[in-house]
């Protein structure tokens, strides 16, 4: 039989013969590389997204080149005209903007100004209707600023500007009018143009954009008294790069351009600008686009392998009998074992392949559907590929496959032939095999443990990727662990909980019995839902908790949720009445700010707020309540260049006096150095300019930002109104991108699992078909028997979800606090829906797949079920 045989051939045909079976591994296979794929792509349409949404401001710039923030450099017009002339380059756009006040009639107020450059590829802004102004009275308006004007194409607008005597900026003198003549008003019409989108809402923070050409806004700005510094030139190349790196002739022909007019600067290109400010904008690393994703992708894909695993040894384990009868008519050892190999080898190759091709058609489908929902950003209308995402899904499937039936083929090759024909009996604590196994459970779990923690321990001290991977390693061992023990302790959980449906009938009874019967059958059919139910709880649980931690960053990086500027003293108090009275405004703080020194460190811009006023207006009340008379509000960076900790005492020293201050460590910047106004009074009673901070309850920010800008230009005409909550709502809308792919990752989790134990659960009534058949022949009616089957099936599938929602639990805060750690406190959550939801899904799943074989078994006569093999 050994040289009669060949073993593809054999393996081909046992495939023919148990395709149904091989169907349930193989969907299991095909839906797990789906996974795997959509995740991996996911990645990269979150990274991308999330980088085009905040650089861009930078438009399709090829190079940008940066002032040098250190030594304070800016760029003059000589700097942009040199840079222009460089070989290679075509267009040079100064990064500026410049705000005045624009009015229709009796709207408008204060408006943002934005240039439209001589090459389209340097403007974020895209025109949707009209013309580009192409002369100084022209303008076009962005939607927002459109609808505030309440203007359309072909309307007149006017706009006022002051202009200063020259050397008024230089003046020394008390009252600079009186030596070189009153400021001038200067009025002028523009007619509107265009209407221009803002598809990346880089001016949504400032109610949108009025747009001009780049010649006139850079001639407004340098009239200014105190024009506006240019640090970033965008710059568009005569010919596209050749690769992602500048050339270095090309840095170095600019850098010595500027460099000879004295300005120090750096050239890179957009997409490298483009990740800096990305990792700028969280804390140090792109945490939320693409850290978190790939963190639980690299668990999932992990847990997704071992669905695989339970699925395909279950299938192996139920043809033990045909292997051993095929030892017995001479088939030798190596030859099943390379049998199962080969079948494994080509089910995960096919079921991989076309799972990989799934996963890149429905993440394809996805884009395409994506613009008929408002996600609030554009997403790309096509996927990448990379080699990741064809070659690791591919290989997850197959050598995955293959591992999971290592060990089915070597205990059908090392039995007896005749012994293998009798059912083994479960391992017990008894048994030598039991108490091993019992001893390398409890190994893993405990040493799995230690890494989890070892891996949050890593992240919280800034060593992300070597945290990372102990925390994938930890998850593997805790799991493996419990997975590897479930046969000793699952099926007494099961009849424990069993225990509380005993007394309504003998079903249920036998129910309990049979899950005490069949330890190894219980288990395996258990741990198939476990294993979903612990991914499906674990994605749930990391996705809420990076929501709730996105949401506390964004909480300290935007505190307030707008902010007027008053330019003139006497109008703060009727200000913050005006803004605390308007339509969307729940509360308004007044915020002074001044100059002293902290130390010995001078110039340093102290705030001064009311604390009870602060704690009202604040999306970060906590931190606020931490201000107090005696003490100020430092960032950690602060308190680190000036070498202080909290409850350091430190002296705070103006014009007026000093005052020694309790350090008060805050996680938001905005709130950096900030005092008691009775405080700041001891200090010096010289302001260097006052701010309104408002406080949005439920209106749409956009809305609110308007009504405010309508009330304040009423009380200050030159009040500049800037809304955070906009622009923190540009960063959520990226957040919540992120979490509804991680939603829609979950709906194929929830796939994943219900196959796993439906697979399961069905082969495990279908191989009692005997068993039910002898219940029937005492007398057990069809009702009976589906009630025991349907009691058996709900309780295996209880305790799986139940210890799969504990794992989940513990495994996604784990994952959380590694991942997350970089962004700063991270807060854990609880997704109680989802719990509930998935719970509710796996009792009906084992409900379902027990009842549904079980009907077919009741409609067989139990003569032909005794006699069926």
């Amino acid at each position: 039989m050994a040289t009669s045989m060949p073993t593809a051939r054999f393996t081909l045909g046992q495939m023919r013969r148990s395709t149904g079976r091989l169907a349930s591994a193989g969907i299991a296979i095909l839906i797990s590389t789906v996974f795997v794929t959509v995740t991996l792509l996911a990645g990269g349409i979150i990274e991308e997204t999330a980088r085009d949404v905040v650089a861009a401001s930078y438009a399709d710039s090829d190079v940008i080149v940066s002032a040098d923030e250190e030594s304070e450099s800016s760029f003059s017009t000589d700097d942009v005209e040199a840079v222009a002339a460089v070989d290679g380059v075509g267009t040079v756009q100064p990064l500026i903007t410049w705000s005045g006040t624009l009015r229709n009639g009796g709207k408008g107020g204060h408006q943002l100004f934005a240039p439209v450059p001589t090459d389209p590829r340097l403007s974020p802004l895209e025109l949707s209707d009209g013309a580009w102004p192409a002369a100084a009275d022209e303008v076009a308006l962005t939607p927002q600023a459109a609808e505030r004007l309440e203007a359309e194409i072909g309307d007149e607008l006017r706009i006022s500007r002051t202009l200063y005597p020259e050397g008024w900026a230089e003046s020394e003198a008390e009252n600079p009018a009186a030596e070189l003549g009153e400021p001038e008003e200067v009025f002028e019409s523009l007619t509107v143009t265009g209407l221009a989108d803002d598809p990346y809402g880089v001016y949504t923070a400032s109610g949108g954009a009025a747009a001009i050409p780049s010649a006139t806004l850079s001639a407004w700005n340098a009239a200014e008294v105190y024009p506006s510094d240019v640090t970033d030139l965008l710059v568009a190349l005569d010919s596209p790069l050749a690769d992602d790196s500048v050339p270095a002739a090309l840095s170095t022909a600019i850098q010595d351009t500027v460099g000879g007019t004295g300005a120090q600067a750096s050239v890179e290109t957009t997409e490298a600008a483009a990740t800096t400010r990305t990792s700028g904008l969280t804390g140090g690393d792109n945490i939320i686009f693409l850290v978190f994703v790939m963190a639980f992708a690299a668990i999932a894909l992990m847990i997704a392998a071992m669905v695989i695993t339970n699925t395909f040894q279950v299938l192996i384990a139920q043809r033990t009998r045909t292997l051993a009868l095929l030892r017995c008519i001479g088939a030798g050892a190596d030859q099943v074992y390379r049998s199962v190999l080969l079948e494994a080898a080509i089910l995960g190759v096919v079921a991989s392949a076309l799972g990989t091709l799934i996963g890149a058609l429905l993440t394809q489908a996805a884009l395409m559907v994506a613009p008929n929902f408002d996600l609030g950003v554009p997403i790309p209308e096509t996927i990448t590929l990379t080699p990741q995402s064809i070659v690791l899904p591919l290989a997850v499937g197959t050598v995955m496959t293959v591992l999971a039936a290592l060990a089915p083929a070597r205990s059908a090759t090392r039995v007896a032939p005749l012994a293998a024909l009798r059912p083994s009996d479960a391992p017990t604590l008894g048994a030598r095999t039991g108490r091993a196994r019992l001893v390398i459970s409890v190994l893993c779990i405990l040493g799995g443990i230690a890494l989890l923690g070892l891996g949050a321990s890593l992240g919280n001290a800034g060593s992300l990727e070597v945290g990372m991977v102990a925390a994938v390693g930890g998850v593997a061992f805790t799991f493996f662990g419990i997975v590897l023990s479930a046969v000793l302790w699952l099926p007494r959980v099961a009849a424990g909980l069993g225990a509380l449906v005993t007394r309504s009938g003998p079903a249920p009874r036998l129910a309990v019995a049979n899950t005490l019967r069949n330890p190894r059958r219980t288990a395996a059919t258990s741990t198939a839902l476990l294993i979903g139910v612990t991914l499906v709880t674990m994605m749930s649980t990391g996705a809420a908790s990076a929501r709730a931690t996105s949401e506390h960053r964004l909480d300290e990086a935007f505190p307030y949720d707008l902010s007027v500027s008053v330019t003139v003293p006497e109008y703060v108090e009727d200000m913050r009445d005006a803004v605390a009275e308007a339509s969307g405004v729940s509360a308004a703080a007044v915020v002074t700010h001044a100059s002293a020194a902290i130390g010995d460190t001078e110039d340093m811009q102290l705030k001064a707020a009311d604390p009870d006023g602060l704690v009202a207006v604040v999306n970060v009340p906590d931190q606020a309540e931490e201000l107090a008379e005696g003490s100020i509000l430092l960032s950690q960076d602060t308190a680190d260049s000036l070498s202080l900790g909290a409850g350091d005492s430190t002296p705070v020293s103006g014009p007026s006096g000093t005052v020694d201050l309790t350090v008060v460590i805050t996680g938001s910047t905005a709130l950096d150095q900030t005092v008691t106004p009775e405080d700041l009074a001891r200090v010096t009673d010289t302001h260097t300019g006052t701010d309104i901070w408002g406080h949005i309850s439920g209106d749409d920010a956009e809305v609110v930002l308007g009504n405010v800008q309508e009330i304040a230009t009423q009380v200050d005409i030159d009040a500049l109104v800037v809304s955070q909550a906009a622009q923190a709502a540009s960063f959520r809308q990226i957040v919540d991108v992120v979490l509804g792919i991680m939603v829609g990752l979950l709906a194929v989790a929830v796939v994943i699992a219900l196959v796993g134990v439906t697979n399961t659960l069905s082969l495990s009534v279908i191989e009692r078909t005997k068993e039910s058949a002898t219940l029937r022949a005492i007398g057990m009616s069809k009702e009976q028997l589906r009630g025991m089957l349907a009691v058996e099936g709900v309780l295996i599938a209880g305790v799986g979800a139940l210890v799969g929602i504990v794992l989940g639990l513990g495994f996604g805060w784990s994952g959380s606090a590694t991942a997350l750690s970089v962004m700063g406190t991270v807060q854990f959550a609880v997704p109680w829906t989802e719990l509930a939801l998935t719970l509710g899904v796996a009792l009906i799943a084992g409900l379902l797949a027990s009842v549904l074989p079980a009907r077919a078994a009741a409609r067989t006569s139990p003569v032909a079920a005794l006699g069926a093999e």
